[in-house]
């Protein structure tokens, strides 16, 4: 026995077993890879693995019970994400040794290509929903949040951050484009994107009006923006992650977006169970615990900083969290 080290509980062996019989499999292992970033539905992974319901199920309920991956509903259907290696632990460490190893494995060009194909269909219906519904974009929104009850506190955490009329900062789905007058008092630049053509009229509309010259709108997602080479010294993301395919992408994308120093700052929805808001307000995902972020954005290389938690009376609550870039 090593000195100093607490000898391994017959728990604990167990349980190291047990991930290491439940992820003993290359199906299992190719599944674990392709849920690096993002969560998916037994369906989704059918379509990614080319395997029948009966047989990826079999599979999902090996690697949860091994404790490799954990499950979150979303209305009536459940998703798959990995769970989170707790490195205090015995299990955890093995868990965090075996991401690692998975990570430095690139996938097949078929599985990312029907991952993309994936993220493109929930993109796409975002899109559609936001186009047929921006005239009654913000009575729906209402329906969860008002911009009020988020908005100071987003405004504070950027502050936080001390940005410079010298700088220059970039909005995630705007909406109507009700942050952008304080945006484009505190930066030089301020670009604002969004996947909406519709969204993105109405944000023009409140532009011309409040004569925020120093404002351009841009049909796009971050993808975009990372493709055409952006750079930005801050970016707000309010009350978007919920919306887009793949919430850990975003994280990703806005990472290579930022200046060195930079900051994001992010306002959404805490996980939640209120499926109606899927039918409603084009939400793609219930909300989102707190760890989640934190981790995604420790796997962007992003800091988690400061956070805000507010409760609301309808049930739902918001974080409005803080994430730097070294």
């Amino acid at each position: 026995m090593t000195a100093g080290l607490p000898p391994l509980t017959a728990n604990q062996l167990a349980d190291l077993a047990q991930l290491c019989k439940g992820s003993g499999d290359p199906l299992r292992l190719a599944v674990l890879r392709a849920l690096k970033t993002d969560s998916f539905g037994v369906l989704e992974l059918c379509d990614i693995f080319a395997m029948k319901q009966p047989a990826m199920s079999h599979h999902l309920k090996v690697l949860a019970k091994s404790g490799a991956v954990t499950t979150r509903r979303e209305g009536n259907s459940i998703f798959y994400r990995r769970s989170l290696a707790d490195r205090s632990l015995p299990q955890g460490q093995l868990l965090a040794a075996l991401y690692d190893a998975l990570d430095q494995v690139a996938l097949e060009r078929d599985t990312v290509e029907r991952i993309e194909a994936i993220k493109q269909d929930r993109e796409e219906l975002a899109r559609e929903f936001f186009d047929r519904h921006a005239e009654q974009f913000r009575q729906q929104q209402e329906l969860i949040a008002l911009f009020d009850q988020y908005a100071d506190s987003v405004r504070d955490l950027l502050l936080q951050t001390q940005p410079g009329r010298h700088q220059t900062a970039l909005e995630i789905g705007p909406g109507e484009g009700a942050f952008l007058p304080v945006l484009a008092q505190l930066f030089r630049e301020v670009t604002a994107i969004d996947i909406s053509r519709e969204m993105l009229e109405k944000a023009e509309q409140l532009r011309r009006q409040q004569r925020l010259d120093n404002v351009r709108l841009l049909q796009a997602d971050t993808e975009d923006a990372v493709r055409e080479g952006m750079q930005v010294d801050r970016i707000v993301c309010n009350m978007v992650l919920h919306h887009v395919p793949s919430p850990a992408d975003v994280f990703t994308d806005c990472a290579r977006l930022l200046n060195p120093g930079g900051a994001l700052i992010v306002a959404d929805l805490c996980r939640h169970d209120q499926d109606w808001a899927k039918q409603s307000c084009g939400d793609l995902w219930l909300g989102f615990d707190p760890e989640e972020l934190t981790d995604w954005a420790r796997e962007a290389g992003l800091d988690s900083k400061e956070g805000l938690y507010m409760g609301l009376r309808n049930g739902f609550q918001i974080q409005v969290r803080r994430f730097d870039k070294q």
